[in-house]
């Protein structure tokens, strides 16, 4: 998931500011490259206001986690992929929602809670499982939509459910931003979204002009 990024002019109060600098520090340095000094700079807040809120970094890592996912579940619930009528295109549109916020630095459209569970997820479990429940939270708003689209081309049989689909998504998103960091380059993402989108048509046997 992404794209919520930046504090707002009009900053919050200190716990506030230490989420949105985990945000954004994190996405662009990693979280063990990223240090509570860091993180009280970005906020502009003390050292003591840090550990007042957090008991450590790791829980601040969890908070992270969870305030990532109360950003992003109202702005991917007013996004427009949601408009079309037919099942069908609301699951390609999704696809190219995403495409289309692949915009800025590598450390702006890329997921907290995919960077960190790819780093945290054997040495810190309560911040895994805080960024399992966004990623697979936020696949499962994808899941009556895909089972609609089953229903309306009549596949029942296909060897996959609607819910291992909306899975997939996720893991070529998440694949998509890890190829993007390794190249240094956001055309890596955009192109794995090129392909999510030709096989989910092919999945459900549309020609490839049925775009998003």
């Amino acid at each position: 998931m992404a794209r919520p990024t930046k504090q707002s002019p009009e900053r919050g109060n200190a716990r506030t500011r230490l989420l949105e600098a985990a945000r954004d520090v994190i996405r662009a340095k990693g979280f063990a490259g990223t240090s509570v000094d860091d993180l009280c700079r970005a906020a502009d807040v003390t050292k003591g206001a840090f550990f007042h809120h957090f008991e450590s970094k790791e829980a601040l890592g969890v908070a992270a986690a969870e305030f990532w996912t109360q950003e992003v579940t109202p702005f991917f619930a007013a996004a427009p992929y949601h408009e079309p009528a037919n099942a069908l295109d609301r699951v390609l549109a999704y696809v190219a929602f995403r495409k289309a916020i692949i915009t800025g630095d590598l450390a702006e459209f890329t997921c907290l809670v995919g960077t960190l569970a790819q780093e945290v997820h054997a040495s810190a479990p309560d911040i895994r499982d805080a960024c399992g429940r966004s990623i697979f939270g936020h696949a499962a708003t994808l899941e009556a939509d895909i089972e609609q689209a089953r229903r309306d081309h009549g596949i029942t049989t296909a060897g996959w459910s609607a819910e291992s689909l909306a899975r997939h998504t996720q893991a070529v998103l998440q694949g998509g931003f890890v190829l993007a960091k390794a190249g240094n380059d956001p055309d890596l993402a955009r192109e794995s979204l090129d392909h999510l989108g030709r096989y989910i048509r092919h999945l459900f046997h549309v020609a490839e002009e049925r775009a998003a």
